[in-house]
Parts: C-alpha cells; sequence; structure tokens
C-alpha cells in the first residue's frame, strides 16, 4: 500500500479533508500561509469541553494546562511538517512518522538530525493521546515531555530550541498563530503543547477491523475472522487488548536479551529487577506497515514477528510468563491470525499543511 502525503493529500482533498468521514471540520484555504488546512482526524470540542475523539474510545486525558482548541492543533500541525524545527534543518516531526509506514520510519532505529543513528525504533503515533507515559521505557511522564525531549534530544536534535524558537517568531504566520493560540511570540513551551495537541487527533479508526466490529461482515475475510480466534486463542490480548490494541504496559518477551550490552528497557526508569528487558506495549494498529518490528528493529517480517510470539517469545530470565506463553497453534492459524493482523491497516493518513512562510 502506498500512503506518502501526496497521495494523502490528494486523497483528503477529494473526500473534503477527511471532515465528511470523520466530522472534522471542513477545509479552508491557508491564504497567506499562516493557517493550515483543516484536515485534522477528529472533531475537537469547544475549549474546556470533554475530548471522546471517536465512538467506542473512551474520553482522552488533557492536561488541563493545554486544553484541546481547533486553533492549537492546526499550528501543531503545522509545526509537525516543518523541517525548521530539526538543529540542522533536515528532517521534520513527520520523517519519523510517515504514512507509508504505519506511521514509522521503516528503518530498524531512527535517524536523527545530523545523520545520526539512535538506539530504539521509531513507534507508531495511532493513538499517542492515549498513552500514559512514553517512550518504549515510559521514562517521559507526559507527551508534552516527550515533544520537547525529542525536539532537544537526537531525534530532531535542536539542543538550543529556544534559538529555533526565535528563528520562528521572524515568521509572521507562525507569530500571528501563536499570538493567537497562547498570546505570545513563539516560544518552546508553547511549540511542545501545539503538537502534543497535534498528536492527540492521530486517532485511528478507518480499517476494516472496525468497520467488522461495527456489523460489516464482509469488511474482513473469512481467514481474518478465523485469524481473530486464534488471536484470542493464543492470548494475544492479554497485552494487546481493546480498541488500542495495547495495554500501555511494559513487558519482558525476550527481545534483545541475548545481546552483548542488552538494552534495559524500563529497569532504567524503575530500578526493579522484574522490569529488566521490559519494553512498552506496541498497538497493533496499522502493524503490517510497521515492520521492521519491537524496539531494536530486530525482526523483518510480520510473520516472523507473529512466528516468536507464538512459539513464546525469547527465554530469559526477566520475561514475562504470566502473559506470553507458547501457543498451541497450527501453521493454518498462524496464517489466519497474521490475515487478522492485516485487517488492522489503517486507511486514513496525516495530511501535510500549508507552512507559514
Amino acid at each position: 500500500m502506498n500512503r506518502g502525503w501526496f497521495a494523502g493529500v490528494q486523497r483528503l482533498e477529494a473526500v473534503a479533508c477527511l471532515s465528511l468521514m470523520l466530522g472534522s471540520p471542513a477545509c479552508e484555504k491557508a491564504g497567506d500561509g499562516a493557517k493550515a488546512s483543516s484536515s485534522l482526524m477528529v472533531e475537537i470540542p469547544a475549549e474546556g469541553g470533554s475530548f471522546a475523539p471517536l465512538k467506542g474510545y473512551d474520553e482522552m486525558k488533557v492536561p488541563e494546562d493545554n486544553p484541546m482548541t481547533v486553533a492549537k492543533a492546526e499550528l501543531g500541525q503545522q509545526l509537525f511538517f516543518d523541517k525548521r524545527l530539526s538543529g540542522d534543518g533536515s528532517r521534520s516531526c513527520y520523517d519519523c512518522h510517515l504514512n507509508e509506514k504505519g506511521l514509522t520510519d521503516g528503518v530498524p532505529v531512527a535517524i536523527g538530525a545530523f545523520n545520526k543513528k539512535l538506539t530504539r525504533n521509531s513507534p507508531t503515533l495511532w493513538n499517542i493521546g492515549y498513552h500514559q507515559s512514553f517512550y518504549w521505557d515510559g521514562r517521559a511522564a507526559t507527551l508534552e515531555a516527550q515533544v520537547l525531549a525529542a525536539w532537544k534530544g537526537g531525534n530532531m536534535g535542536a539542543e538550543k530550541p529556544e534559538e529555533i524558537a526565535a528563528k520562528l517568531d521572524q515568521s509572521a504566520g507562525y507569530r500571528a498563530q501563536f499570538q493567537k493560540v497562547f498570546g505570545t511570540g513563539v516560544t518552546t513551551d508553547g511549540v511542545a503543547k501545539a503538537l502534543a495537541a497535534y498528536m492527540r487527533t492521530i486517532v485511528s479508526q478507518s480499517t476494516p477491523y472496525d468497520r467488522w466490529r461495527a456489523g460489516d461482515e464482509s469488511a474482513i475475510s473469512d481467514a481474518a475472522v478465523r485469524g481473530h480466534e486464534a488471536f484470542k486463542k493464543a492470548k494475544c490480548d492479554n497485552c494487546h487488548v481493546g480498541l488500542l490494541l495495547t495495554d500501555l504496559q511494559f513487558h519482558n518477551v525476550g527481545i534483545g536479551t541475548n545481546a552483548e550490552t542488552p538494552d534495559v528497557g524500563r529497569f532504567k526508569v524503575t530500578n526493579v529487577d522484574k522490569d529488566k528487558g521490559a519494553f512498552k506495549t506496541p498497538t497493533l494498529r496499522d502493524v503490517a506497515d510497521t515492520a521492521p518490528y519491537f524496539h531494536d528493529g530486530s525482526v523483518a517480517t510480520l510473520e516472523e514477528t507473529v512466528r516468536l510470539m507464538v512459539d513464546g517469545g525469547i527465554d530469559n530470565p526477566s520475561i514475562d510468563r504470566t502473559n506470553l506463553q507458547k501457543a498451541d497453534l497450527t501453521d493454518a492459524e498462524v496464517k489466519d491470525l497474521i490475515e487478522f493482523l492485516k485487517s488492522l491497516d489503517e486507511t486514513a493518513t496525516l495530511a501535510m499543511p500549508t507552512l507559514p512562510q
């Protein structure tokens, strides 16, 4: 499936920027470049209202000091696609979260600004606003803190983000929007808050699986229906649970534990022995597009990943045997399980807005 942002923009324009499907505001022309097209994925209520993006999802917890508004999320959408945020001007947030890669980057470990090779795989952003902690090891307590850390760290390489904020403040378009949204010029705090607001609108609900759940029995194949039963039989839903298809918890499944210097994962945050080698359960939404897999990108294909997990992971002293054990599935059931996972492909895309000059 080719879902690059050019194709995404064209498709969104063809369906009124996705607003007719998802109830978001109608498209508006960007005018002088100071305003993004309204192609947000979900409808944002009046400021102060509850934010339950889509039917079936719980209300999203939004920080009191960063309430959701359309103007703020649209500003964050522009910043998300703007390469001027990076330390070397080479990449935007989007470069690590590509439509055609299931909002990942398709490489084992992320490559940051200044061509710096990082240590972990870029996770998908689908439903990121529902997470309770951030990064594979959960070291950031809020989405705003994660955004700021990624901006300053290896991902975006902005060692002095205040200097980049000052440069963005020279843009009349950005300056006007920041004044409208925050009552200030461009600030690092405002950038982080706007980006977090936009990321909270990245909610997955346009998969064949969602249509099937809603009653369209033709939305997925018979093999995928059987695969859903195999998914439950193998107890994959111990950790990949609910609409989010993740428990948002941390588990050791053995990946990377046999490395010469293993990544200790959650242990570095908690210093609790059971957390050695534990990483956050990734969502399975769009999973067929997010290869390679796991925190280190060490498994190349979806089939390899499924078979590894069905076989009970990689044994080690800290493995989570409460939730992960070898499953008694036939080869046919494994194939059906993979077909079910493919039914989780997301058809919606992030749309690139017009950026201020």
